[in-house]
């Protein structure tokens, strides 16, 4: 019998980390989350949201000032609610079932939120193209968009200040994310989302996103070309977006997990 390629035996042996699950020894609530978050990676990776291992999303544990945050060096596609870590506020590690640690620029971003912003219990940070691209642009994310309104009230603007390792950046980053904004672009770098639930977190990343990439394909024709909404218009679809009792917000994350179950994606 011939030998199978050497490709294919590589291959073989290429296997996604394991870790025993965390879910007898952790509460109920935790579980919860945990899972939420999980399916968030998972889900960031069918949309290329992912910059290899470098970007991260974390989520506070009810009750706590725990926070949970992806292990550094897993991609995307490998996180589950068991090997997620977890952190105090203060960035010092109570549970890494892998000891693989977490990303230092993670810690200072993530905690800088959670600390000014107590009732946000999720945040999301990516380095999608489209995303840099935009915070790369002088005029910022123009409001050309039905998916640029969804954020459209609620958007802050950082500057770069370099690699986010300096703890001294948090107080500038919560002066300018303020007590409102629930997303904000973070210039020369990428974008962040936060929500009051991890489904919250991640519907503003995908309108942010989806914005980013529809004002990059439009402005690819010339800014002559361009058509603002009118104030009238923005204002509009501004408060629509945020009305009482929108049906998104309780159809759309239960779809989202039938999706990855129905790819066969293990989670949990």
């Amino acid at each position: 019998m011939m030998a199978a390629p050497k490709e294919t035996r590589m291959t073989a042996k290429l296997k996604s980390v394991k870790s025993p699950s965390v879910r007898d020894r952790v509460g109920k609530e935790e579980w919860q989350v945990r899972v939420d978050l999980a399916a968030a990676y998972q889900l960031a990776a069918q949309l290329r949201w992912t910059d290899l291992i470098y970007t991260h999303f974390s989520a506070r544990i009810p009750g706590t000032e725990h926070l949970l945050i992806n292990a550094y060096g897993l991609m995307f596609d490998e996180i589950t609610a068991s090997n997620l870590v977890k952190i105090d506020i203060d960035g010092r590690i109570l549970d890494d079932p892998l000891e693989y640690g977490i990303n230092q620029a993670g810690y200072v971003i993530h905690s800088c939120v959670h600390k000014a912003r107590p009732e946000i219990a999720c945040v999301i940070h990516t380095h999608t193209r489209a995303g840099v691209a935009v915070s790369a642009m002088k005029c910022g994310l123009l409001p050309i968009s039905q998916h640029a309104m969804r954020v459209h009230g609620e958007l802050a603007y950082h500057d770069y200040e370099g690699i986010a390792l300096e703890l001294d950046e948090q107080t500038r980053m919560a002066r300018d994310l303020g007590q409102t904004s629930k997303a904000m672009i973070l210039r020369n770098h990428g974008l962040l989302a936060l929500g009051e639930s991890v489904r919250e977190a991640f519907e503003v990343m995908y309108y942010l996103d989806c914005a980013c990439q529809i004002q990059v394909d439009a402005v690819a024709g010339g800014m002559e070309n361009v058509l603002l909404m009118s104030k009238q218009a923005a204002s509009t679809a501004d408060e629509q977006f945020h009305r009482d009792n929108r049906s998104a917000q309780h159809k759309d994350w239960p779809a989202l997990l039938r999706m990855l179950e129905r790819k066969g994606i293990r989670y949990q």
